[in-house]
Parts: C-alpha cells; structure tokens; sequence
C-alpha cells in the first residue's frame, strides 16, 4: 500500500493551493486525486472558452438540482469542474474577495479566526494584482488582471445610468471601498485563464515530493478506529488503497466534500442506514446549510453596435482570434462578465444586498443545452443581471446510493424565507431603475421578453421563480464552527469526532459571501495551508 504524508482529494481551487503550499518545505509527500483529468482542449485556457465547457461532460459533471417548488418545479444545471484546475477551470473567472461584514459573520457564526481582519492579509499574499498598463502589485500566486482598458465601451452606459441614480462608483470591488459600479476584475495571466492549477500545482509538480493521480474515484475515506488513515480508490479499473500518514483533505467541493463523509459514514444515521452504510458517526449537519446564489438576466436589444457585432460574424470573430493570437488582448481574453458590482438596494442599509452584472452580449438564440458565448445572437443586445447576496435559504446535499458513481441529491430549497422573497423583488427594482435611466433607456431598441420597465413587484418575484438559476456558488455543505451539535470541521477545518480528516473547500464556509465564490475558496485553501503546517 503506498503511503503519503497528505493525501488530497480534489485537485479544484482549493486543493491545487493546498497541493503547492504543503509541499513547499520539501519534508512532506503529496498525492492530489482527481476524479477528472488535465485539461486537453484549448477552451479551458481561453477565457472567453468557458461557454465551451459549460455542458462538455469531459470536464463538467454536470448535476441536475431536484424540482423546487418555489422556482415553478424546475431542476437547476449545477456545472461543477470535472478536470485539473476544478471548478475554476470551467468558471466565469470573475475574481470577487467579498465584504468584511461576509467574514466578520463567518466569526460571529463559530468560525473563529477567520474575521475580515484575519482573511485580509492572506488575500494580500494569495493575490499579485495586475494594472491595465502591466505595473504589478503583490506577490502571490493568482493573478487578479484589471481589464478596464480592454472593456466593450457599450460599458459606459451602465456606469452612466449608476451616476444618474446617485449610486457608488468604485475603480477596484476588492480594494478598500468595494460597494459601487466597477469593471470586473479576472483571473487572468498574459490573456490566458490562471486558475489555481496553472498558478500552484503546476509549480507542486516540479518537486519530487508531489504527485498527481488523475481519473481516480474516490469510493470512501478509511478508518483506523476513529482515525482516517486512508482512501479507498478505484482507478484504471482497478480497486486501490491509499494510506496517509499525517492527514487526508476533502477538497472534492461543496456537492462532493459532503458525499465521501457520508459514503465514510460520518453523516445523518438514518439516511445512511437506508442506503446500508453503517454510520461511524451520527452526523447531521453533513450534507445541510446548502446555500447558494440565484441570480437573473433581463434582455434587451441595443440601439447601438454591442459584442454581439463582434463576434456573431465570421470575419468578426477571425479578427478576434487573430487579435488574441497576436497580442492575447480582445474580447477572447475576456469574461462575458464585464461590469457590475455590489450595491444596495435601500441607502438606508447597513451593507450591499445586491450584485449587479451588465454585460454587452446575448446569446437568447442560443440551443437549449448549449452555451456558445462566442455564437451570440445576430442583432445587438445587452445584459442587465442581478442576484441577491446574502440569501437565508438553507437547502442539502445528500448522497443517493452507496455508490460513489451515483448523482447526488441536491435540494437547495430557493426563496424558502420571506427574506428571500423580499430581497429578490428589491434586487429587481434596483434594475428596473437603472433601465429607465435616461442613459440606459437610450440604449434599449426593445425588451427581449416581458419588459422589466413596466414591471410590477409581484411580477418580478413570478418572473424570478419562473426564469432565475443558479450562479454556480454552492457553499456551507460542511460548516465550519465551534460546536460540534451545529458544525462539521471546526475553526481548523478539522471534522468533529475524528482525527486525520479535514475539509477545506467552499463547502466549510459558514455563509455565503456576498459576491463570487472562487477567491474565498483559494484564500481559505492558503490560510488552511498555515493551519496544517502549524500542527504538522
């Protein structure tokens, strides 16, 4: 049986930075499992590639959520990454820390230690921010690109209509004064995706201390008693046992750190009892505090030239590939996110309750079960989005068979609370006024679909429940806490009840921060780093 110092399930956002920082002092073994495999095609490097990977099922495992009442019966898409790199490889590559309030309440929720004080300066040396004309600030290994010099000028519209309405503008949502219209910043490095396997395990795997199984499904974690000492694989067909000698580190994400505990049985008996796995632990909370975004987007075909123009043509997008291939700038080195930003909805608010997305492309003519971005639609039009950051929801993961190979059970349990409810009908009447700004309102030929202008409160929550889905940001499936009675891992990311195990993935967080979820998954995956070092 081959042994390793620490044995990493998920080489995703958090496990390719855990894989690099555990390894750096040399004095200890890696092995990084990954049920997917390294990135062959160009889509996943190319930024604005990512509507290729958005359904190929060679790096996408592509859930389905189950009907929810509260969104019309419908199923969500849940794309998660299914390739070296996880979910970052195949993301929108919008890089977005959060507010401090998000980690001063992942504190105040039994998450000490990880306030916005603490998370800040871990940030600051995960990050090597990068200026429009190349100048470089910090060191860390992700870059974080300021495209705002390469931005479809469509762009000035929406940052004209936030003007209008008095609302805050802002040069940087991860610097000092987040709240405010903004051009997105990207992870991005030399015109090319930088997620976390291109900026950590790629230097890991230099060292002959790291190794990286690719195509690996992991069946369950092993105990020796209380203690996990190894995994139990299959890989080529062939059933392995891996041992670890310090510790294994579920970094499989929010729908899968949950499903290996409770196929280990760590989770709720009585659920585990009924697919015939013994229950190691009694573990309800595993697999619950599912949170995530919902978001929408409201169409509108544009009075003037927008991405569309670009790229729809042939010639368009031949001088956008040329453009890439000669300078790697132009809307092929871009996300489809473009510009928004954190804003509230009421200035009486203590905080942002909203994240805004406009974007200078649609893709409304786009077949079901697609998502070509470079195949927009062939008429001018825009995007006005939004979610609400902060939702109160809580839904589960579970697992549906004693078979790793089985799809999970997501229920996400959307606008189960009032609050829900309240904040979205807020969220879209904040875009309803920036529509009928003078400076947007000169930039819509028409509404592609029901007129948000004209809608009624009532009408924007059914058209809410009718049309929204997820932005991809599943969270709080292990939370981190002090007490064992409502928390998986505790504030060192430990599991309760057992020693040699721990979670450090989105899946820990105990809320969901306001914005995107990528840039707090690497942050806590450096800081965790610190964590199991200091107890090596």
């Amino acid at each position: 049986m081959r042994e390793y110092d620490y044995i990493i399930v998920g080489a995703g956002s958090a496990g390719c930075v855990l894989a690099e920082r555990l390894s750096a002092n040399g004095r200890h073994s890696v092995l990084v499992l990954e049920a997917g495999g390294r990135p062959r095609k160009p889509w996943v490097a190319l930024p604005l590639g990512y509507g290729k990977t958005f359904y190929d099922p060679a790096v996408n495992w592509k859930y389905q959520s189950e009907p929810e009442e509260a969104l019309g019966g419908r199923s969500g898409y849940w794309p998660r990454g299914k390739v070296v790199g996880g979910s970052g490889s195949i993301n929108a590559m919008v890089y977005a820390r959060g507010l401090a309030q998000d980690f001063n309440d992942w504190e105040a929720a039994g998450a000490k230690g990880w306030n916005w004080e603490t998370v800040q300066q871990t940030y600051e040396r995960l990050e090597t921010r990068i200026a429009p004309d190349g100048t470089r600030h910090g060191g860390g290994p992700i870059h974080v690109q300021d495209v705002s010099d390469q931005i479809h000028k469509v762009n000035r519209h929406f940052f004209a209509a936030a003007r209008e309405l008095g609302l805050p503008q802002t040069l940087d949502m991860n610097g000092t004064s987040p709240e405010g219209a903004s051009a997105y910043r990207i992870n991005t490095s030399g015109g090319r995706r930088m997620h976390s396997a291109r900026a950590c395990l790629a230097l890991a795997l230099r060292r002959q201390n790291v190794t990286l199984m690719t195509g690996v499904m992991v069946a369950r974690i092993g105990f020796d008693g209380r203690r996990a000492t190894r995994v139990e694989v299959t890989h080529k067909g062939r059933a392995k046992s891996l041992r670890a000698r310090r510790e294994i580190i579920l970094s499989a994400g929010a729908v899968s750190s949950p499903r290996l505990l409770q196929l280990s049985g760590i989770g709720p008996a009585d659920m585990l009892q009924e697919h015939g796995i013994t229950p190691m632990m009694n573990a309800p909370h595993v697999g619950g505090n599912l949170q995530d975004h919902l978001g929408v987007n409201y169409y509108f075909r544009a009075t003037e030239p927008t991405l569309n123009n670009q790229l729809r043509p042939l010639h368009g997008k031949v001088r956008a590939a040329l453009q890439y291939a000669l300078t790697r700038r132009g809307p092929l080195s871009l996300s489809v996110n473009q510009c928004g930003g954190f804003f509230r909805s009421d200035p009486r608010l203590t905080a942002a309750d909203q994240q805004l997305y406009f974007n200078p492309v649609t893709y409304t003519t786009t077949p079901a079960g697609t998502r070509t971005v470079i195949e927009p639609d062939p008429f001018a039009g825009f995007i006005i989005g939004f979610q609400p950051t902060r939702p109160s929801s809580r839904g589960r993961i579970d697992i549906s068979a004693n078979d790793p190979l089985a799809p999970p059970r997501i229920r996400p349990n959307s606008l189960a609370t009032h609050e829900d409810q309240a904040q979205v009908i807020a969220g879209g009447l904040l875009c309803q006024r920036l529509a009928k700004t003078a400076a947007i309102t000169g930039l819509i030929k028409a509404p592609m679909g029901e007129d948000l202008r004209q809608m009624t409160p009532e009408q924007i929550l059914a058209d809410f429940r009718a049309r929204s889905g997820t932005v991809f940001h599943p969270i709080g499936t292990c939370r981190i806490g002090e007490d064992m009675s409502r928390s998986v891992v505790c504030p060192r990311l430990k599991v309760h009840g057992v020693s040699g195990l721990r979670v450090v993935d989105a899946s820990v967080f105990p809320n969901i921060t306001s914005g995107n979820t990528n840039a707090p998954t690497m942050m806590l995956a450096l800081r965790a780093a610190d964590l199991i070092l200091e107890d090596a």
